[in-house]
């Protein structure tokens, strides 16, 4: 079984590193070397995936093609190749055109009764200013003060979105499937740093049942309201008990798909591989038996450990998997010997939740012993 994986940034550590664990063979394709999945694959190539004419000898002999990109020039080369080859292109273009518009999504939400934060001018200060097509937390901005407000938009090209800034845990929910038949593997917990990126995952989720249930009744609603055809993930905010929708994204994500993998062994990958070249949905995994997991980004840089989101992942070079780092289950790194700077994503598991925070917290110190780094443990 030989998955292409288009694009070697975040996405496609993640579908790289899943595919690895289903037993697949990965070839990675991007048009920069040099990128982070491009160390965890058995073939990478260099190539630019908008030019389409030299995709066909390229993907010719592949059984399935995932992409982990979001260029509209790319996917719409790699939807054409898929097309003419006739190989299994997991990716749903219409529903994606709705979630990568934050103001296509939001105005859809809002004429159906899905839970959105409050919209200016509707809403009181603060208030989060949002590109509308930027990916994750690029180009968002805090604003307390009426006139920012209005001056940025009127100073600031491009199409924005601004609502009311809920402050409260996140959580993430996955969905997939096809036509009204939908899975939901398992709610994960989001942790963000200064620049709203997501630093850390953790599973099982902390979320009450009653709002637990009622996140998995949004998804659900969000998937059939958009009719999707392979995976999606919805993103909500809780504050005294109200839940709201911050934003869909129906592509492969990051970060979560490989949390759920090691709380509840339900391959995000697998399933959807499965999914469009047999037209198959895998059984439910046993949530009551999930395991306790966090998973971490970290960087070491100038003698110190600091916590930051996935964005510090995204320059770090090609990375490798080193299984039982410094007590961790697993880490995705470029840590090497004699480099005094680099990152880790580390994942540690435990038989339940608060195991695997206590297990984390012994390994971050190991680092810091092993590495002699001051920095203080971020909190989870």
């Amino acid at each position: 079984m030989l998955v292409a994986v288009a694009g070697g940034n975040l996405q496609g550590v993640e579908v790289a590193y899943l595919a690895r664990k289903a037993g697949w063979d990965v070839l990675v394709v991007d048009k920069n070397a040099g990128v982070p999945a491009s160390g965890l694959c058995h073939w990478f190539v260099q190539q630019d995936l908008r030019e389409e004419k030299h995709l066909g000898d390229l993907l010719a002999n592949v059984d399935l093609l995932i992409p982990a990109l979001e260029n509209d020039a790319a996917l719409a080369s790699l939807a054409r190749c898929a097309r003419s080859l006739d190989v299994p292109f997991a990716f749903d273009p219409a529903a994606y055109a709705v979630s990568s518009s934050k103001k296509a999504s939001d105005d859809l939400f809002a004429c159906s009764g899905i839970p959105i934060p409050a919209v200016w001018p509707h809403c009181s200060l603060p208030v989060i200013v949002k590109p509308s097509r930027a990916s994750g937390s690029a180009g968002i901005t805090i604003f307390n003060d009426k006139t920012a407000v209005e001056d940025f938009l009127k100073e600031t090209d491009g199409e924005w979105v601004v609502q009311a800034y809920m402050q409260g845990p996140t959580y993430s929910l996955e969905v997939l499937g096809r036509h009204g038949n939908y899975f939901l593997p398992q709610i994960t917990d989001l942790y963000m740093d200064e620049q709203y990126d997501c630093r850390a995952v953790t599973a099982p989720s902390l979320l009450p049942a009653e709002l637990a249930a009622a996140v998995e009744r949004i998804s659900l609603e969000i998937a059939r309201l958009i009719d999707l055809n392979g995976l999606m993930d919805v993103e909500v905010v809780a504050r005294n008990g109200d839940l709201r929708v911050l934003e869909i994204d129906a592509r492969f994500p990051s970060q979560t798909p490989t949390a759920v993998y090691h709380s509840t062994g339900f391959n995000m990958v697998e399933a959807l591989g499965n999914l469009f070249m047999h037209g198959s949905l895998p059984s439910a995994p046993d949530k009551a038996n999930a395991r306790g997991v966090v998973y971490e980004h970290i960087r070491v840089s100038g003698g110190a450990l600091g916590f930051a989101g996935e964005h510090i992942i995204s320059n770090a070079g090609p990375l490798r998997r080193v299984p039982g780092f410094y007590g961790a289950d697993e880490a995705i790194t470029n840590c090497g010997e004699g480099r005094a700077d680099w990152v880790a994503t580390l994942i540690v598991t435990g038989k339940h939740r608060q195991a695997a925070i206590d297990k984390r917290k012994q390994v971050l110190e190991a680092i810091k012993q092993d590495f002699s780094l001051e920095g203080t443990i971020a909190a989870l």
